[in-house]
């Protein structure tokens, strides 16, 4: 499938200003990420992204942010089934993503009341960043199961 095929079947998110209230939540819900050990931000695109050692695991607006503006974003490699079973009687959360329970999950703040579930949600996805990877998962440029490699016998360099 080409590339302008695949972009014209899948709809980007609408991006928007992010309003003074989200701001404030996302800077609450801040606080108290960053106090947690291991945490590092980086900036992206009017957001702030967290992540535990290498793996990100939220994302909170700070400027912008999608369709309302009151999105947050918690990634899981993959959501425990559990957690996915309570995520999916969840209606704050969007649990649609293009491999079953892999990948970014949305969590819209409505109002303060929703902070302290949010907060919740990010914990589980900190949680499941920290775990170590599973022995059939190389690390990221680990090579795995190759043969040592011998110069060709019919070489230029051997001849």
């Amino acid at each position: 499938m080409t590339r302008a095929k695949k972009s014209a079947t899948r709809t980007r998110r609408k991006m928007v200003k992010t309003s003074e209230e989200m701001q404030r939540w996302s800077a609450l819900l801040a606080e108290e990420i960053i106090s947690w050990p291991a945490v590092r931000t980086k900036h992206m695109f009017g957001f702030l992204a967290y992540y535990r050692g290498d793996a990100l695991f939220g994302i909170l607006p700070r400027t912008r942010g999608f369709d309302s503006g009151g999105l947050l974003i918690v990634k899981f490699d993959p959501m425990p089934p559990k957690l996915f079973e309570r995520a999916e009687r969840d209606p704050r959360l969007g649990t649609w993503t293009r491999f079953p329970r892999k990948g970014w999950f949305t969590f819209e703040l409505t109002g303060e009341d929703d902070l302290r579930d949010a907060l919740w949600w990010l914990q589980q996805a900190f949680a499941c960043a920290g775990q170590a990877p599973s022995a059939s998962k190389p690390k990221r440029g680990e090579r795995v199961n190759r043969a040592k490699s011998s110069p060709r016998q019919n070489s230029r360099r051997t001849r």
